[in-house]
């Protein structure tokens, strides 16, 4: 059974950069053919694919944030990160984690980001 947990700081401050990593277990990060994700949903709207890290290591990101966003990996813990730069209150979401094989079949329990002095 795989497993998806993100952690990561719930406050950020309007500016600064998000940085979330998902931690994987039961499965590698590096089993062909996955596709391991960063989605989020802001409050009261719905769910914004945000980027991907391959189980090869390429990296696709949304057109609409490429500029400040940057996904890596740590395939020795078998993690993956997400980092969001020069955030504002617009950023304020819950941020999930999820492997992407045929359709997303796992996904982390979302974690609390909320941008905000």
């Amino acid at each position: 059974q795989v497993q998806l947990q993100e952690s990561g700081p719930g406050l950020v401050k309007p500016s600064q950069t998000l940085s979330l990593t998902c931690t994987v277990s039961g499965g590698s990060i590096t089993t062909n053919y996955y596709y391991w994700s960063w989605i989020r949903q802001p409050p009261g709207k719905g769910l914004e694919w945000m980027g991907a890290i391959t189980y090869s290591g390429s990296t696709y990101y949304s057109p609409s944030l490429k500029s400040r966003t940057s996904i890596s990996r740590d395939t020795s813990k078998n993690q993956f990160t997400l980092q969001l730069s020069s955030v504002t209150p617009e950023d304020t979401a819950v941020y999930y984690c999820a492997r992407a094989g045929r359709g997303y079949d796992y996904w982390g329990q979302g974690t609390q980001v909320t941008v905000s002095s």
